[in-house]
């Protein structure tokens, strides 16, 4: 056996050593993204960030270890960072109400973190964290009228290359955070709002009035998909954890990553 591999398992177990004995870990990550590339779309708009997205948490308890993913404050920024590159004007609300009753407004978002989740170095067997986020982008008419639903996922990664679980985790998270940022940054404008958007043709809500959080009720919701973003070079390719927290006893199988990603935008109508 060479001595890289006997020096990473025994940087695991040291890793899993320190783990069960803090018994807990503690993350706030906040995404770190590069100035995006974008040409602004010149429409007001508006992004509605209700208080259960500005709180959002993940929590569970993993063999014997207790695990706390606080999102919302990386949530918000995220939002600001990518709504404020895609268009010229934009307005943030933390109430329905409040966006509802604005006026001048081209469209208004809400950004929703739908589930969290992650698979340890442990659980992964290749010696890295990968994490994976679902976000719905509900997309509103002036007067909160809903028009239609993207769905995407974020995943990323990160080597355990630390003695603290925390610092791998919350790597990974950022990458995830920023993979997803990246999807809708380049796939968004190309996509049939995005260019109404940009004629500066008024939105149309179906006819079936729907309420903010009602996702269901959309005309279509369509999925956005590319190339997933790694967080460090050399890191293995980014792989879906489970989409439930596994069981303490027996652990999951290690998740196995993707040998060909998708590469380019799918589209699949839902039921109203």
């Amino acid at each position: 056996m060479s001595s890289i591999r006997l020096a990473r398992r025994a940087a695991t177990a040291l890793g899993l050593l320190a783990l069960a004995a803090c018994g807990s870990v503690e993350i706030a990550p906040e995404p770190i993204l590069p100035k995006p590339v974008v040409r602004p779309l010149p429409v007001k708009a508006a992004v509605l960030l209700p208080g259960d997205q500005r709180a959002f948490r993940h929590t569970e308890t993993r063999g014997g270890v207790d695990w706390l993913v606080e999102l919302g404050a990386g949530h918000q920024r995220l939002a600001r960072e990518v709504f404020g590159a895609l268009f010229s004007d934009v307005r943030f609300f933390d109430d329905a109400e409040a966006a509802r009753a604005a006026t001048d407004l081209a469209v208004i978002f809400e950004p929703r973190m739908e589930q969290y989740s992650f698979a340890t170095a442990n659980e992964t067997g290749g010696g890295y964290y990968a994490v994976t986020i679902s976000y719905r982008i509900n997309v509103y008419a002036p007067g909160l009228r809903l028009v239609d639903s993207y769905t995407l996922t974020g995943y990323g990664n990160s080597r355990n290359r630390a003695m603290s679980s925390s610092e791998p985790l919350e790597a990974a998270t950022r990458a995830a955070m920023r993979d997803a940022a990246a999807k809708f940054l380049v796939q968004f404008p190309q996509q049939p709002i995005g260019q109404q958007l940009a004629r500066g043709e008024p939105l149309v809500a179906p006819a079936v009035a729907a309420t903010t959080g009602d996702s269901n009720k959309a005309s279509a919701a369509r999925l956005i998909e590319a190339v997933p973003v790694l967080e460090t070079a050399g890191a293995p390719r980014p792989v879906a954890p489970p989409a439930t927290a596994p069981a303490e006893n027996p652990p999951p199988p290690a998740p196995q990553a993707p040998a060909d990603p998708p590469q380019k935008f799918t589209a699949d109508a839902a039921t109203p």
